[in-house]
């Protein structure tokens, strides 16, 4: 049996439990704040939009550098 591939896909694999766990949290109490505050889901909203872009970036900066080291 002949194992064959690169250790940076495991590496990705590793790095993507962090943004799935942040993004998580981000709606998690997003929806959370929404729903003790109805008023201010204009704000609210943005900034949970703001905070899924930041997380969902260092995902993306993983995977380019999974790609671009091998």
């Amino acid at each position: 049996m002949d194992i064959t591939g690169n250790l940076n896909v495991i590496g990705y694999g590793l790095a993507a439990i962090g943004p799935g766990i942040g993004v998580g949290l981000v709606f998690g109490l997003g929806v959370q704040a929404i729903a003790r505050q109805p008023e201010a889901r204009g704000i609210l909203q943005g900034q949970m939009i703001i905070g899924f872009a930041l997380s969902e970036a260092l995902a993306l900066i993983g995977l380019v550098l999974a790609f671009a080291l091998q």
